[in-house]
């Protein structure tokens, strides 16, 4: 059975070039010092006494700022090549979280939170386009998952590590986290070669028009479904450490460890799971159970008292959600696109995100500030279960395969 297990890593993990390699250890060396973000609402509230609305605010000015960046990221990667892009978001970022902690009042740091969040989100499409160029068609889902892994296992450091530095100082973290991107952009400096990040893509480009994603109605309706989910995943990094804080009583270094969880699982369990579930079911049956698994955790956190294991058994659901989830995300986005419109969708996918940080913090803060955490948890409940049914509307049976469907399967 041992062999079986190992057997099953080896081929999840076999077959993937240098270059993907090399962009996944950058991306953790990143992502390790993610403490900023997951502990700002909680920095706010209790070092510089904002409330609770105004905390959701800048989180929301930071999801505005994320819209504009994925989207001009996605200009840039095609004017001057994907590695100059990397490079000089990492670098520019992380000189802004050093800044960003001298900073006290609720206008500059809005400021700076979106110019942050501009300059740091102009990453996503460079890195997404840099994961198709180093990657071939028959291991492509593998590899953005590869940078997914790389995401988690940083975010199993990060909180944890962040947790610990918060309780001794809160410019610790802005430190850390500014000091891991300007690392990682001298990592990729070194590693690979600004040539390299430049010239066609190595798939043949299929011929006639390239489609619009924004005129890809099924893609638009998946889209908008993408963008409700994150309205309740997002809750993750904003509200929710919040309510661990004040109503299960946890410490910012406990808060630092359930959060970790989250990373760690999906470092050791996705890969795995990709590859034993793609291409079984058509990818939406996923992504919907996926939101169902969301919804449960609100149910957790609703229902079952303010008790210490309630913040695991929530965090529990929500990882699993998210496994079952955005994996395939990425599958069906990439699945509906061609090599020339990949950068185009990349974009339009990533900003659902994006903009979903707009209304998802702000709103979250706003209801729990005026009707209390548990209103608030039904509503997300209610919003999972209505996400599921979007996806299934999408359909569940086998699609019929995009121009580039073949670029998604291994």
């Amino acid at each position: 059975m041992f062999r079986q297990i190992l057997r099953q890593y080896q081929n999840a993990y076999s077959g993937l070039s240098r270059p993907i390699w090399i962009q996944a250890t950058i991306m953790l060396i990143n992502r390790s010092g993610t403490m900023v973000i997951p502990f700002l609402t909680v920095y706010l509230t209790s070092a510089l006494h904002f409330t609770i609305p105004q905390a959701g605010i800048v989180l929301s000015v930071f999801g505005a700022g994320a819209i504009l960046g994925v989207y001009l990221g996605g200009k840039l990667t095609d004017s001057i090549g994907f590695f100059p892009v990397q490079f000089w978001s990492l670098f520019s970022n992380g000189l802004l979280f050093l800044g960003l902690c001298y900073l006290r009042g609720f206008w500059t740091i809005c400021g700076c939170v979106f110019l942050l969040a501009t300059i740091g989100e102009s990453f996503r499409p460079a890195n997404a386009a840099a994961t198709a160029y180093y990657s071939k068609a028959d291991n492509r889902t593998r590899s953005y998952s590869l940078n997914r892994l790389a995401v988690n296992l940083g975010f199993a450091v990060g909180p944890a590590v962040g947790g610990l530095l918060a309780g001794i100082s809160y410019t610790w973290l802005f430190w850390t986290d500014g000091l891991t991107c300007i690392a990682a952009a001298l990592a990729l400096r070194w590693s690979l070669k600004p040539a390299e990040g430049k010239g066609p893509t190595k798939e043949k480009a299929t011929d006639g028009p390239v489609q619009s994603p924004y005129r890809d109605k099924t893609f638009v309706r998946f889209v908008f479904y993408v963008w409700v989910f994150a309205l309740s995943f997002f809750q993750l990094f904003s509200v929710i450490p919040l309510y661990y804080q004040r109503n299960l009583h946890l410490t910012s270094s406990q808060i630092g460890l359930v959060l970790s969880m989250n990373g760690l699982i999906i470092a050791l369990v996705e890969m795995v799971l990709v590859y034993r579930l793609e291409n079984r079911r058509p990818d939406t049956v996923y992504i919907g159970y996926g939101a169902l698994l969301n919804a449960s955790a609100f149910v957790v956190l609703g229902v079952c008292g303010p008790y210490g294991w309630v913040a695991v058994a929530s965090m529990l659901l929500f990882t699993v959600g998210e496994m079952m989830s955005m994996p395939f995300m990425n599958a069906y986005w990439i699945s509906r696109s061609t090599p020339q419109s990949r950068g185009q969708y990349a974009a339009f996918y990533g900003m659902a995100f994006s903009a979903a940080q707009v209304v998802g913090p702000s709103l979250g803060a706003q209801i729990a500030g005026l009707w209390g955490f548990q209103w608030l948890w039904g509503i997300l409940v209610g919003v999972g279960i209505l996400n599921f049914w979007g996806f299934r509307r999408l359909g569940w049976r086998p699609q019929k395969a995009a121009p580039d469907r073949a670029a998604a399967a291994r």
